[in-house]
């Protein structure tokens, strides 16, 4: 019996030589994974250890003292809110010279853009109220600084609230959905997971203007009395 023919032999496989172009590209993507792992979030920025938020609403802020914790608008609470939030303080102070002001602080030590759950735009309609066009606006925190805060009226079927609210991702105040979630993408640029922290003031006075004077009093009173600290936990360390 002959050989096999060649023509029966069974085809040889092609072998694979990659070219230039082929070890560019697959440099290229071996550069972006690895910068990619390296850029990925691993170092938490909290800032609010568990129990300290309580600590930075005292029984007495100025000409202010604490009376109760209820009667404030809150959102619905669902499953989502308790995990986004670590801590969160409600309390209401009144005053023998001013409005009374119901301070409302949520703290996440994780952010991934959520406390937008927290926003007073949503916790409010969700609640009855009809909302003002919110305004952009500058507190004055004294040594020539400011802070941008936002605002605007809060109507309902039995009340009317002016609302000032400010909050902090890791370093930045941002004032609207867009710039919170550049903070959050720039500190996760940096290897960090930023925290978060929503501080909102409101009274119960129809005008804005007296409104307005009772809130930015309060506010300053509030950052006089925490503290070096309790300055930096509450407005980050870039205005503190």
């Amino acid at each position: 019996m002959s050989d096999m023919d060649a023509s029966d032999q069974p085809p040889a496989k092609p072998s694979f030589v990659p070219s230039r172009r082929d070890l560019l590209i697959g440099g290229a993507c071996l550069a972006v994974a690895g910068t990619t792992y390296a850029r990925m979030p691993r170092r938490r920025l909290a800032s609010i250890p568990t129990g300290r938020l309580e600590k930075l609403a005292p029984d007495v802020i100025g000409d202010w003292r604490f009376e109760m914790a209820s009667g404030i608008v809150l959102p619905p609470p669902d499953d989502l809110a308790r995990l986004l939030y670590d801590q969160q303080v409600t309390r209401a102070y009144v005053s023998e010279k001013h409005p009374p002001i119901m301070l409302v602080m949520a703290y996440g030590s994780s952010q991934g853009g959520m406390l937008q759950v927290h926003r007073p735009e949503i916790c409010y309609p969700a609640s009855g109220f009809r909302l003002s066009r919110t305004r952009t606006e500058t507190l004055a925190i004294g040594g020539g600084r400011e802070i941008p805060v936002r605002a605007f009226t809060a109507t309902g079927d039995t009340r009317v609230e002016q609302v000032m609210y400010w909050t902090r991702i890791a370093d930045d105040l941002p004032t609207s959905w867009t710039s919170q979630r550049i903070a959050i993408m720039e500190s996760n640029l940096k290897g960090s997971v930023p925290d978060g922290l929503l501080v909102r003031l409101s009274t119960l006075v129809d005008q804005v203007a007296p409104a307005r004077v009772a809130l930015e009093t309060f506010a300053r009173a509030m950052l006089d009395t925490v503290g070096p600290l309790g300055r930096r936990q509450l407005l980050g360390s870039g205005v503190a």
